[in-house]
């Protein structure tokens, strides 16, 4: 194999690699080509769909029409419409009822799976079925066990004798948030039931004997061992699970398609309902823009979080 000297160069002179040699054996530049394709996807099917409905929430656009250029005048206009109003209360009440619930019930579940229970693999894959059953096919047996005449619920009660007549769940406003938070949290309480349960198995079993040692009892346990190392897998878990909750359309859709009045419309339902069936694109467009704000806001909070514990990145500091 020969060592040929490119031609303008001597024996003493270093050989200076193209910059297409760099680009291809540099092992930034290798990186940066591996992940170019999935860039590619993020900015075909996330970006560029965000930034035009940005831009279409400052446009008069309409279905069959393409619309000027109209500043904040949708914004304006959602900012004084009481059913907007409405449906940001409901999207925020959701949302923090919901993730709560879900919070605490999945917490007491990973708790008791991590214990040593007979069955424990067949009852951990009986609690992930909610999380894997179409959202579609969740709704649509809670319509049937919400229904005003043939609710399973109802009945049970009924011959109890607790009730005299049947509960109307999705006919009262105050009754129908409450029944659809409910179909929420039975979906949503195994995703953060597994995951801070895989979180729980990383925990050394000897911090708690050294524990135990010192005498902590189990709620101490928990506070001063099992809590701090939880921190981040909760500040990531329920960053996704406030998203998820927020931006629900299926279910409250199937549901009560965000009735009864309004009770149960969100920010998701209302703008779909705006732009796809009212045919008022550059509204509906607005009402999705201004759920960007709380999504940055659920973001930022469990970003502080994590950065809170600096014990976690080698730092002694809380």
């Amino acid at each position: 194999m020969s060592d040929a000297i490119p031609a303008g160069k001597t024996a003493f002179t270093a050989y200076a690699p193209t910059r297409w040699e760099m680009m291809t054996t540099n092992r930034n530049f290798l990186g940066f080509w591996f992940m170019l394709p999935a860039a590619a996807f993020l900015i075909l099917f996330l970006v560029y769909p965000l930034g035009l409905g940005v831009w279409l929430s400052f446009t008069d656009t309409k279905i069959g029409t393409p619309g000027s250029f109209v500043g904040l005048e949708n914004y304006e206009w959602i900012i004084g419409d009481s059913k907007f109003q409405t449906a940001v209360f409901n999207t925020l009440f959701y949302t923090f009822v919901a993730s709560v619930i879900k919070f605490a019930v999945g917490l007491y579940l990973a708790l008791l799976l991590n214990n040593n229970l007979p069955f424990k693999a067949f009852i951990r894959a009986i609690i992930l079925i909610p999380f894997i059953v179409p959202t579609v096919l969740s709704a649509i047996a809670f319509w049937w066990i919400f229904d005003p005449q043939f609710s399973v619920i109802s009945w049970s009660l009924r011959k109890f004798g607790w009730i005299s007549g049947n509960i109307d769940f999705l006919g009262d406003p105050w009754n129908a948030r409450f029944s659809v938070i409910f179909a929420n949290v039975w979906r949503g309480v195994p995703f953060i039931a597994i995951t801070l349960l895989a979180g729980l198995q990383t925990v050394s079993p000897s911090l708690y004997e050294a524990a135990t040692l010192d005498g902590a009892n189990k709620w101490q346990l928990f506070r001063f061992v099992t809590y701090p190392i939880l921190t981040p897998i909760i500040a990531v878990v329920m960053t996704f699970s406030v998203l998820f909750t927020f931006t629900d359309f299926q279910l409250i859709k199937v549901l009560t398609n965000g009735g009864p009045a309004g009770s149960t419309e969100l920010m998701a339902t209302m703008s779909y309902n705006t732009a796809i069936l009212g045919g008022r694109i550059g509204e509906g467009a607005a009402i999705s823009t201004a759920m960007i704000p709380f999504l940055l806001a659920a973001i930022m909070i469990s970003w502080f979080g994590l950065q809170k514990r600096k014990w976690q990145q080698g730092s002694d500091n809380d």
